[in-house]
This record gives C-alpha cells, sequence and structure tokens, in this order.
C-alpha cells in the first residue's frame, strides 16, 4: 500500500516510530511538506530527509496559511522549492478553503497566492497536490488555466465537479474520513476506481475516534472502498497504488 498524502512531521517527536510503523505496511508515504503556521517547511524537510526514499516529499504553501498575504514567506517558500525542485514529486500542497475565510480580502489572497504556486509548478513542470474546500469548481479551473496535472486530496465537494475533475485527467483522493463523512463515500460511489488514489491526511482524519491518524490506516480506506465498489480489497490497493505511481511518477527502486 501507499498512502498518497499524510503530514508525518506533524508527529513531532514521533515521527521515527511512526514510519517504522508505517514501513511494516506500506511500500512509501507521499507527505505534503507544506507552510502552514508553526510547521515551516525548512525545518519539517530536515525533519524528514533521514527517511526519503521511503518518504517522497512534496512542498506547498497551505490556503489557510494563504490568506494571511504574507508574500516574504512565499518568497521563501518559493525559493527553497526551487532549491529541491529535483527531489520533490509535486507541488502542493496548495490551493483554496473557503471554509475557514473571513473576508473577501483573504481570499483574495488565497486566489493570487495558490494562483502563483500554480505558476511555480508550471515552470518546474511539475504536478500540483491540490487543497480545495468550498471552492472546488474555481481551483480546478484555475488548475486548467495553467494546463497542469493535478491530484485534489481528500475530496469531499460537489460529485458534478469531481467528475469534471477526472474527465480532465486528474485524480481524486479518497481519505480514511471515508467512514465516518457521507460526502467522501458518495464521491466513490460516484467515481471510476481508475481516478482514485487513497490516502490518510495523517495525522487527521482519524477512522478512530480519540485516536491519531497513521498513515497504516491507509487499509480502512481501501477496505471501505471495496465495499462500496464491491471489488476485491487486492485490486482496489493495486489499482490505487497503480495510480499514485502514475500521477508522482515515483520511483520505488
Amino acid at each position: 500500500m501507499i498512502d498518497a498524502h499524510a503530514h508525518v512531521e506533524m508527529f513531532k517527536k514521533e515521527v521515527s516510530s511512526i514510519i517504522m510503523e508505517s514501513k511494516e505496511e506500506l511500500k512509501a508515504i507521499v507527505d505534503s511538506i507544506t507552510e502552514y503556521r508553526k510547521f515551516h517547511v525548512w525545518k519539517n524537510w530536515e525533519l524528514l530527509k533521514p527517511y526519503f526514499g521511503f518518504i517522497f516529499p512534496t512542498l506547498g504553501f497551505a490556503p489557510n496559511e494563504a490568506r494571511r498575504g504574507n508574500w516574504e514567506k512565499v518568497k521563501k517558500v518559493e525559493d527553497f522549492i526551487w532549491q529541491h525542485k529535483d527531489e520533490i514529486v509535486a507541488v502542493g500542497e496548495i490551493g483554496l478553503d473557503y471554509y475557514y475565510t473571513q473576508t473577501e480580502k483573504e481570499r483574495e489572497n488565497q486566489r493570487a497566492i495558490f494562483d502563483y504556486f500554480l505558476g511555480v509548478a508550471e515552470e518546474l513542470k511539475l504536478p500540483v497536490v491540490i487543497h480545495a474546500r468550498d471552492a472546488e469548481r474555481i481551483a480546478f479551473e484555475m488548475v486548467q488555466r495553467r494546463g497542469l496535472k493535478a491530484y485534489f486530496h481528500s475530496y469531499s465537494g460537489d460529485i458534478d465537479v469531481a467528475k469534471e475533475i477526472v474527465e480532465n485527467d486528474h485524480f481524486i483522493g479518497i481519505n480514511t474520513g471515508i467512514v465516518f463523512i457521507p460526502e467522501i463515500e458518495n464521491v466513490t460511489r460516484a467515481l471510476e476506481i481508475e481516478s482514485l488514489l487513497v490516502e490518510t491526511d495523517a495525522p487527521y482524519m482519524s477512522p478512530f475516534k480519540g485516536e491519531k491518524n497513521k498513515p497504516q490506516y491507509i487499509k480502512v480506506a481501501i477496505e471501505r472502498i471495496s465495499e462500496i465498489k464491491e471489488i476485491g480489497f487486492d485490486e482496489v490497493e493495486q489499482i490505487t497504488e497503480r495510480n499514485t505511481l502514475e500521477f508522482f511518477r515515483l520511483n520505488l527502486g
């Protein structure tokens, strides 16, 4: 199994033990090293660097950080992305989150910074990992204008938009929240498995109440997709793994 989206760095002092546990069940983790509040990309890069080869990093700028409109920080993150352009498998997560924005100015900041990093990905010829909440269509249209290949992670939005996304050769991420969020289950029912990646978004979206999510819990999402689609666990795992390898162009050696 491959976890297509996690934030292992957020486990802080538990990082080493979490990765050791994950290696027992997973082939790889794609980790979204994203600038957000106290989680600075340069610090988290160094924290995870010893595990690269099992962890495949992306670099991005979270929309809930982007709403602040701190362009000095944007430039710093952009410079860091350029420094590590040959080591990352995508730019992200980046995007729009209108759920938490309080003002139109915050949304303008998000859109401007999102588009800026789309431009960086375009220059680098890298795919993008998209966080879109209550703004899925706008994010999709912005990606389309740039002609980029995109992965809309942890998708729980409009089904018609999801269908347009996959019809345009992008992927949708189904996370472990599928066991308690009806919208994720509805999206899963509506789409072909060939359009899906599976992820935990660990330490968020735990399928077990009162417990942090872990990358190895990806099997819970695969099991639920298997039940919904009425096909075997192994087939779901193989197809979604192939999708992940294709999108991120992973070389597992």
